[in-house]
């Protein structure tokens, strides 16, 4: 018997070879820094929670700075990570507040970016006298497929020079995803 091995043509090799370089949003992460602890800090929580329908993750201190009246450990903060369609669609509306225009600045070396927002009700959530209004950071992480390689248990490899994702690449990624604008500043 006679086994032939389906090679394809050159264009099939460019076709897969830019299915791997696609990129996609691995994570989204909307952090609210209320700066104390106890009813301020609650009232974020219901926010963030509002905006995700996730539940948020409480950050600490990492060192006593008496001038603002904190200490070591104290929670100060809230956090929550969204990830697949629900995150697209909150990115979509925290963009849509920024006018979706953002800053070179705002885009790391490694391919990530983030910016922030003043006021909450700006992505649509109804205001309540009794919450209040806050400002958020959200922070988003970038990957292409094949990326898990350096995170899995079994296997850990380093991903390739050429497969890893410049500011460049963040740059029109976002500019063809969103038709967004990168001003210089």
């Amino acid at each position: 018997r006679r086994f032939s091995l389906n090679c394809g043509t050159m264009a099939d090799a460019k076709k897969n070879a830019s299915q791997m370089k696609a990129i996609k949003i691995s994570k989204l992460v909307i952090n609210c820094c209320v700066g104390e602890s106890g009813d301020q800090l609650t009232r974020a929580t219901r926010v963030l929670e509002e905006l995700s329908g996730q539940k948020p993750v409480f950050s600490k201190a990492r060192l006593t700075v008496r001038t603002f009246s904190i200490r070591r450990n104290e929670k100060i903060a809230c956090h929550v990570t969204v990830r697949g369609k629900k995150a697209e669609k909150i990115l979509e509306k925290g963009l849509n507040v920024k006018e979706f225009e953002l800053k070179t600045k705002n885009f790391s070396e490694t391919g990530n970016f983030g910016f922030g927002i003043q006021e909450h009700i700006d992505l649509g959530i109804k205001y309540d006298p009794g919450i209040g209004i806050f400002g958020m950071d959200f922070f988003i992480v970038l990957e292409r497929p094949g990326f898990r390689v350096s995170r899995r248990k079994r296997f850990r490899s380093r991903i390739g020079l050429q497969h890893k994702i410049t500011k460049k690449d963040s740059i029109e990624w976002f500019k063809t995803k969103f038709g967004g604008t990168v001003v210089d500043n």
